[in-house]
């Protein structure tokens, strides 16, 4: 019986980067499909698209238009694009020009800790669905401890990281690493520590890029 080629693979996303919530679902939809021939770990690793943000949140439509100098019309093309794409991979995007976007850098420190205790996809899975589908304020620490007991942790220590600083220096680490590494957008998948897959690829994109680096070493 053939060993499975082991790949370690570093996500690097936002909790409000709805490319990034594509792009995970077509990442895990690939590995699927090589079960058997490829077994992955996936560390998901931090970035902010907003770190400035304050903490009660920006109206997402005026957000990008000043960001992106988009018209609200692009807004919304673009908006019913990444549904189409969600769909296609069974998750759903409810954004419409009420969304707002948070700060997400208490997101990403519960995330560290999740991963610390074998539970850090779980947690993201929930948080995408909790910001995208159900319109959730992801920088609420009543919501954030709430989403970390959904996802099997403990909800008394959620409690206690959220209310100080822990991992706080942690997450700013990793940030200015993989940043250092010339991550400036999001999406970014990387493979084996020197392999970048850019953007929210579909599912067969992922699946031969992931297929090809494990064939060559």
């Amino acid at each position: 019986m053939t060993t499975p080629a082991a790949l370690r693979i570093d996500f690097v996303s936002d909790v409000s980067c709805p490319w990034c919530a594509v792009g995970l679902a077509s990442l895990q939809q690939a590995l699927a499909r090589l079960d058997g021939e490829i077994s992955a770990e996936i560390h998901l690793q931090p970035f902010e698209l907003n770190p400035q943000m304050a903490a009660a949140g920006e109206d997402s439509t005026e957000h990008l238009v000043r960001k992106y100098g988009s018209s609200a019309e692009q807004i919304d093309a673009n908006r019913a694009a990444i549904r189409e794409r969600g769909a296609a991979l069974g998750f759903t995007f409810n954004m419409d020009r009420r969304s707002r976007v948070y700060n997400t850098f208490d997101a990403h420190r519960l995330l560290h800790w999740a991963g610390l205790e074998g539970r850090q996809l779980a947690l993201k899975q929930i948080l995408l669905r909790a910001y995208f589908t159900d319109g959730e304020d992801v920088s609420a620490h009543d919501t954030l401890q709430r989403l970390a007991i959904e996802a099997g942790l403990d909800g008394e220590r959620a409690r206690q990281i959220l209310a100080g600083d822990e991992y706080a220096d942690d997450v700013r680490e990793q940030e200015r690493f993989f940043t250092s590494r010339g991550i400036h957008s999001v999406p970014a998948t990387i493979v084996n520590g020197q392999h970048l897959i850019s953007g929210g690829q579909p599912p067969e994109a992922f699946e031969q890029a992931l297929r090809q680096i494990a064939a060559n070493g």
